[in-house]
């Protein structure tokens, strides 16, 4: 493979690159390629940037494009790798996304020959080397028993119905502590950080662990978890709010150093 050799190339700037990530149920969404490069390899949804668009909006012109739907982004991040054209290999950098899709798919065969959904785990090798380093991100961060984590939050808040999606944009979104015993998912705790004008701060939300699991220490593993997190990130403080029921929990945050704020708590539900 050769190196394009014009003067522009020379400084070996990387073309900027947008990809689609779709995942519903535990399942990827790959396309397969009618084109060269990578023809006839799965890849994701996604492309180039053109001149004057933004990366959103060049990753929802593809996706309506690709499979005829409407989409919400939500991003992931950016990847080195390289691609080819006509012989020559240039660099690239791939922002990633997270896409929700908004309706059913109507591929467009032009530019990929089929589609088909892969649970993350059997995903092993996609076409583009920036891919493979997005796919697996994806298998470290977002592979999860959907089942057992709606089991775990019924335990928190038997009248929430999980939203696949609302779970991968909370792992964007800061940091999932998740404790497994043999494989099965146990506990898990959230923890994101929020900036005010004050200082640096961090939320932990939804920490639960197995009732069946309890009374083992479980819960403080995972919540000294999230606090090495917050330290690493440079957080300031910490805060979290509890059912005053939970007496259990009530004394472990305790011993672990945090003090009761007295302070009036609102909600507005909107």
């Amino acid at each position: 493979m050769k190196k394009c050799k014009c003067l522009l190339c020379r400084f070996e700037n990387p073309k900027a690159s947008v990809t689609a990530i779709v995942i519903k149920d535990q399942e990827l969404l790959v396309v397969k390629r009618s084109q060269e490069p990578f023809k006839g390899r799965w890849d994701f949804v996604g492309g180039y940037v053109n001149k004057n668009e933004s990366l959103e909006h060049t990753l929802k012109r593809e996706i309506k494009e690709e499979l005829k739907v409407n989409s919400e982004l939500t991003f992931i991040g950016s990847f080195t790798g390289e691609s080819q054209y006509k012989g020559y290999l240039f660099p690239i950098i791939n922002f990633a996304y997270l896409a929700e899709l908004k309706s059913q798919i109507k591929l467009d065969r032009k530019e990929n020959s089929e589609f088909t959904w892969v649970p993350i785990e059997k995903l092993k090798t996609i076409a583009f080397n920036s891919n493979q380093k997005i796919l697996e991100l994806v298998e470290k961060k977002f592979k999860y028993d959907l089942e057992k984590v709606k089991y775990l939050i019924s335990q928190l808040d038997s009248s929430v119905k999980i939203n696949e999606q609302s779970l991968y944009k909370a792992i964007l979104n800061g940091y999932v502590s998740k404790l497994e015993i043999n494989g099965k998912l146990i506990g898990m705790g959230w923890i994101f950080p929020r900036q005010t004008l004050c200082r640096s701060q961090a939320v932990i939300e939804d920490m639960i662990v197995d009732e069946k699991y309890r009374g083992k220490g479980y819960g403080k593993k995972i919540l000294l978890d999230l606090i090495r997190w917050a330290k690493l990130e440079g957080v300031e403080v910490v805060e979290l709010t509890t059912n005053s029921k939970r007496v259990v929990a009530n004394e472990l945050y305790k011993k672990v150093g945090f003090k009761i704020h007295e302070t009036n708590h609102y909600l507005l539900k909107l």
